[in-house]
């Protein structure tokens, strides 16, 4: 198998390890191969793909969408060094509030998968970093959210020793006490029933 599946410490979060076969002239990875995928538990279909390039000490975050344009991410690295982090953001879920920081390089290769509930950041710990995701939603301008970086309530460890640059977007960003947490998901264990039941089982 070219991939190898971590589970992190809050349950459907997803540390992947691509296989690279590399040698003098190069390297070679599969960067994402479904039937691999859907065997190890991520059975999203990924809509969109995204590519951006931030700057030295640059935070982008804490980002999520709203029900019901929730999305999915699959997150590398391809230039630079950078810490990712996710938020459990999933109503009801045990680890609600809970976050995990992993470090994305493009010498490691590691890639997180995020699922829906989840509001994901990251920073730029190298001169520059170019991201590339794919996603399980496409991009609704109108049910884009998200929360503040440094909320005390979260408490997130960047793990930087520097003032982070935001945008003037992320610096308004509200505090978990001031979302809409009826645009929130519930946490989906292994239980099957209907969404009205779940609301009802969940209370």
């Amino acid at each position: 198998m070219p991939f190898e599946f971590e589970k992190l410490d809050i349950e459907d979060l997803i540390l992947v390890k691509p296989k690279v076969f590399g040698d003098e002239r190069g390297f070679f990875m599969e960067s994402y191969k479904k039937s691999d995928f859907v065997k190890n538990g991520i059975t999203i279909e990924f809509n969109q793909d995204n590519h951006s390039k931030s700057s030295s000490r640059v935070l982008r975050g804490l980002h999520y969408q709203a029900e019901p344009y929730q999305q999915a991410k699959l997150v590398r690295c391809v230039k630079g060094r950078i810490y990712d982090v996710a938020v459990d953001l999933r109503k009801n879920s045990p680890t609600f509030k809970k976050w995990v920081r992993v470090e994305l390089s493009e010498e490691n290769k590691f890639m997180l998968y995020i699922p829906e509930g989840f509001a994901h950041g990251f920073v730029v710990l190298s001169n520059e970093a170019e991201l590339f995701y794919k996603a399980s939603g496409e991009y609704a301008p109108e049910y884009d959210r998200g929360v503040l970086w440094n909320d005390r309530e979260i408490n997130v460890d960047w793990g930087i020793d520097f003032d982070p640059v935001l945008s003037p977007k992320d610096k308004k960003l509200p505090t978990l006490k001031n979302i809409n947490t009826d645009e929130l998901i519930y946490y989906r264990n292994q239980l099957d029933f209907s969404n009205a039941d779940r609301q009802e089982v969940l209370k």
